[in-house]
């Protein structure tokens, strides 16, 4: 049976707190791809604590939990649509937020196609009560087609230039890269149980969406000069395929001033894993 529009309509989450140190920052960054190279010193400076560590930014969608699973979906049908990140300052290497989650938009697209549910995750730092970052993430549910109606926005979908990439860069993924992300707390099953990855139509669990989101940051951060972490104020992309532990990785990456452009693929299988990213830099402090 779909979920109830005007349940999700009402959906809200308030006051969750979250608090994260150096160490959880540093385990994120290497479950998604950093510190490969134990002499790279832009790396270093993201997993080392007495360099700060510095935060990339994607780590925000380990601070705060998913709600899918309060919504009343069908969650055995939800499929990892979009994330998007806008960063209101950096986030440092420790510190406590509090956040609030709401549906923002929903999309029906009728009995047996699904809907399309956007949730709103805005997180506040405790002590100053200050706003750290705003995140939407957009699923489909396949099982909720039928959920009688739509509402809110549609973000329109960033376009990749019509030219070659200006940098590339290549990353290989671990064979236990999912069983590695999902220390951060993502512990869905379908990313660590063979059973229960082959019950949802994979042949062997498959790596974490937000695990590849990571991995494009870190993509970024690690090619293109002088792009500090800090210095990141939106980082969005459309997942289009999964990427399975022990892949490479091949990120393009377009630079046009303050806008990174970027797509990430799974060369070996010949798919696109992200498309449509969008990181934007703010200017140096």
């Amino acid at each position: 049976m779909p979920a109830d529009l005007a349940s999700l309509m009402a959906f809200r989450q308030t006051g969750v707190r979250a608090d994260w140190a150096p160490g959880d920052a540093s385990l994120y960054a290497l479950s998604v791809g950093a510190g490969r190279d134990p002499l790279d010193r832009v790396d270093l400076g993201l997993v080392l604590e007495t360099r700060g560590p510095a935060v990339l930014p994607t780590m925000a969608a380990v601070i705060v939990r998913p709600v899918t699973r309060l919504l009343g979906l069908d969650t055995t049908g939800v499929f990892h649509l979009e994330q998007r990140l806008a960063l209101l300052r950096p986030i440092p290497p420790q510190g406590v937020v509090v956040s609030d989650a709401r549906v923002v938009a929903v999309v029906d697209k009728g009995p047996g196609r699904g809907a399309i549910v956007t949730v709103e995750f805005v997180a506040r730092l405790e002590d100053a009560g200050e706003p750290l970052f705003v995140m939407t993430q957009t699923v489909l549910a396949r099982g909720d087609g039928g959920c009688g109606g739509s509402f809110g926005p549609v973000a329109a979908r960033h376009p990749i230039p019509d030219r070659a990439p200006d940098l590339t860069h290549q990353a290989q993924t671990r064979p236990d890269q999912a069983l590695l992300y999902r220390l951060n707390g993502d512990l869905n099953p379908l990313h660590a149980d063979p059973d229960a990855a082959q019950a949802a139509g994979f042949a062997v669990p498959i790596l974490h969406g937000l695990c590849t989101w990571g991995f494009a940051c870190h993509a970024i951060v690690a090619a293109v000069p002088g792009h500090d972490p800090a210095r990141i104020a939106a980082f969005d992309a459309r997942f289009t395929a999964p990427v399975y532990p022990g892949d490479a990785i091949v990120t393009d990456i377009w630079v046009d001033g303050g806008t990174v452009s970027f797509r990430a693929r799974a060369p070996g299988r010949d798919v696109v894993v992200l498309d449509n990213g969008r990181c934007q830099i703010g200017p140096k402090t």
